[in-house]
């Protein structure tokens, strides 16, 4: 039906007769001429259409926003000064000689090009219309260039790419499952994969060597405004390397991903510091580099004073008492301060302390805050060379149990950073590793896994069974500008070693053979030590694209309810398919309203 795509059109083809296919973008009357900007998915191309083809011009009278069109023409130069650099089809025309309307179109539910914000659900809803936007097409053609350029690198890297089963067995992982039915087995029940963990850990002990797979995977999680019921990652496992090697081969891969696709240079080598180190000097385990404020422990300083809001913190082995400057920021207002409050209440903080730091020279009298005489003059002189103040700079604090201070200092931190455009620079990769085996949840009373319960820790059985709570694991976290990209693991290859973890957190013998006893004897017929990685590619598309949430370099996302509004799912079933799967319906549990 075509000889050329739209966008693709140049002055190479000057002079020559061409057949497009696409959607009318633009169509404009001026004074008789009839323009037509035709797009696809390649781009734009300005048609012209003159009175002289009396038939092609009545019909391009009546042709709309969306029409379908197959338009035959002459590519011919622009006319002097009508050249428009912003078209990559800008130096050249086409005169229309011959139009065909292939399919009419309605008025959109809302404009394809222009400032105007459209509800998200709209959009959703209409996701066809939505994604014929330039900015969505886009997208998507780097989403499929980053795949293609994830699977060549590993392709050459000797990797194999091997599918694994959707329909599986429901295992912990820290997400609830989204369970499956089964007719043919009745009251029994798959689970869609949280991810192949588990499988990639069998096709090593199975010598594969080396796997990889880009892979949906399914996580029944509470709502979060950037998280997908449904998402992608690429899946990585090897084996007889350890972590360190793994961590090169990915960098390397992560490195010519960003130069091939969005020519930007990562740097020679990504920084690597530990959990405990980005804890303490930034509050998250995955800090924004970019943002050069940093959280200084000022509890030695504070467990003398009177001040029991940061003496009672300072005494406390589960408190912490932090101090956080921010370099010229004695310009923000009460009522800048009053909001910054109450963004740190979201994170469980009681309020925000600070000190505006008039004049160091005069002692305390340069301080300016409340808090200032709840302290000696001495330890506000330690505190505000600690933190290495200047005149007009703001101080912050924060001081409650270490959570929370690590929660609301964080936040704060990237707030300010972004708000205040101190980035040092665009780009800030680093690794994140020896992260701590298990965190305590008070409320359950017994200890979970930080990563997942398959994760190899850096020490013996004797050493992991006296030592828990202190315990790291051989972990590894990829970070770009504050998000976490990537997480991985070297994997428990023994069977001692799996079942004494089972064993701390709290999963029994007889409970661990009937949900992992497949992996506990594959466990017993060498197992070579093995490790892998998984990457969210949703998260590296958003941030290499510029994008604002995963959802926009996503097809057909979910809704922040974990809704489609296209298909309008989830929906309800027949009773008859209910009756055949032997399932009958009830109130969750504390819901009482009956379903229609």
């Amino acid at each position: 039906m075509r000889s050329h795509k739209c966008g693709e059109l140049n002055t190479q083809h000057l002079g020559q007769t061409v057949a497009l296919c696409g959607w009318v973008h633009r169509r404009r009357d001026h004074g008789g001429v009839i323009f037509i900007d035709l797009r696809d998915r390649a781009g734009l191309v300005q048609v012209v259409f003159d009175p002289d083809m009396a038939e092609s011009f009545a019909i391009a009278e009546h042709v709309r926003s969306e029409y379908v069109l197959r338009i035959e023409g002459i590519v011919r130069d622009r006319p002097e000064g009508t050249h428009n650099p912003n078209m990559s089809t800008g130096q050249i025309e086409i005169l229309g000689k011959h139009i065909e309307v292939l399919n009419e179109s309605e008025t959109p539910p809302f404009p394809l090009e222009s400032d105007i914000e459209v509800n998200e659900e709209t959009r959703l809803r209409f996701r066809y219309i939505d994604l014929r936007r330039t900015a969505m097409q886009q997208k998507m053609k780097v989403r499929r260039d980053v795949t293609r350029n994830l699977r060549q690198y590993l392709d050459d890297h000797e990797f194999f790419e091997i599918e694994t089963p959707y329909l599986t067995k429901a295992t912990p992982e820290g997400a609830r499952d989204y369970i499956v039915p089964s007719r043919t087995h009745q009251n029994s029940f798959f689970a869609l994969p949280q991810s192949p963990q588990l499988y990639k850990q069998l096709l090593m002990i199975a010598g594969m060597d080396r796997y990889y797979q880009v892979v949906r995977c399914f996580r029944d999680e509470d709502l979060r405004a950037d998280r997908q019921p449904e998402f992608t990652q690429l899946d990585i496992e090897t084996s007889f390397m350890n972590e360190q090697e793994i961590m090169a081969i990915m960098e390397e891969m992560i490195r010519r991903l960003f130069k091939d696709i969005i020519d930007v240079d990562l740097g020679d080598q990504f920084p690597v510091i530990s959990y405990s180190e980005a804890m303490r000097r930034y509050g998250s385990d995955r800090p924004d580099l970019r943002i050069p404020l940093e959280l200084v422990d000022i509890a030695e300083e504070m467990k003398g004073v009177d001040f029991k809001v940061f003496s009672g913190p300072a005494n406390d082995p589960n408190g912490r008492v932090v101090a956080m400057r921010l370099p010229e920021g004695g310009d923000l207002s009460r009522s800048v301060i009053d909001e910054l409050t109450k963004f740190v209440g979201i994170y469980g903080a009681k309020g925000l302390a600070y000190i505006k730091v008039n004049d160091l020279a005069t002692g305390v009298e340069g301080l300016q805050s409340p808090i200032v005489k709840f302290a000696p003059a001495e330890v506000w002189a330690k505190v505000m060379a600690k933190v290495g103040a200047q005149n007009g700079d703001l101080i912050f604090f924060g001081a409650d149990k270490i959570g929370i201070v690590n929660e609301a200092m964080g936040a704060l931190r990237v707030k300010l950073g972004l708000d205040r455009n101190l980035l040092t620079g665009p780009w800030k990769p680093l690794w994140v590793v020896d992260f701590p085996m298990f965190a305590w949840d008070e409320k359950a009373q017994r200890f979970t896994a930080i990563h997942h319960p398959f994760t190899a820790p850096s020490c013996s059985v004797e050493d992991l069974v006296a030592n828990p709570g202190t315990a790291l694991s051989r972990a590894y976290d990829l970070v770009l500008n504050g998000t976490e990209v990537g997480g991985g693991s070297i994997r428990i290859n023994r069977t001692a070693m799996q079942q004494t973890v089972f064993d701390i957190l709290g999963i029994g013998h007889e409970e661990a053979r009937e949900k992992f006893g497949f992996l506990l004897d594959a466990l017993k017929y060498g197992a070579p030590p093995h490790g892998g990685i998984a990457f969210g590619l949703d998260r590296l598309v958003m941030l290499m694209t510029g994008a604002s949430s995963i959802r926009d370099v996503i097809a057909f996302p979910k809704t922040q309810t974990a809704a489609c509004p296209l298909f309008n799912a989830p929906a309800l079933v027949s009773e008859e398919q209910l009756k055949e799967l032997g399932i009958r319906l009830r109130n969750p549990a504390g819901k009482t309203e009956k379903q229609d």
